[in-house]
């Protein structure tokens, strides 16, 4: 009688897992280059941005983060982005790494330029801007007398 509750109990533990996960699945990014197409950006620092990292147009999410890697010949950050598919942005758009307020989350900016052409699946970003350092900023600042009176 208990292997019986023991398997039933482990097979409830099972549906609920399968479950919460289609859940997550089906209400986030997770599922990549769903409904949309992918661009790329290079940044020289591209520090706090994750996978799932949203990349906003106007303060709204349009879009997020579904892959880095690290170009193994100019030592940057290679993101790639998947946008949503009715959005169409101009080839001369451009990226930066910022945070929501002074200590929020980092998310990807975009800016349109003007061109005529729109950028297509696959294309990359010419222009981008990297994270910026907070907490070296302050340091600096914060020791720069300490450093001129050495």
């Amino acid at each position: 009688m208990n292997n019986l509750v023991e398997t039933l109990i482990g097979t409830l533990v099972l549906v609920i897992a399968a479950a919460f996960s289609w859940y997550v699945y089906t209400t986030t990014d997770i599922s990549r280059g769903h409904g949309g197409y992918v661009i790329k950006a290079i940044f020289d620092d591209a520090s706090g941005v994750n996978i799932g990292t949203d990349v906003r147009l106007a303060g709204v999410k349009v879009g997020s983060v579904i892959g880095q890697r690290l170009d193994q010949e100019t030592y940057q950050a290679v993101i790639d982005m998947n946008i949503d598919s009715s959005l169409k942005l101009p080839q001369d758009t451009s990226a930066k790494i910022t945070t929501d307020g002074l200590l929020g989350d980092k998310y990807i900016a975009l800016e349109p330029g003007g061109a005529e052409e729109m950028l297509k699946d696959g294309d990359a970003l010419e222009n981008t801007q990297s994270s910026i350092d907070l907490w070296a900023l302050v340091n600096e600042y914060i020791f720069k007398d300490e450093k001129k009176s050495k």
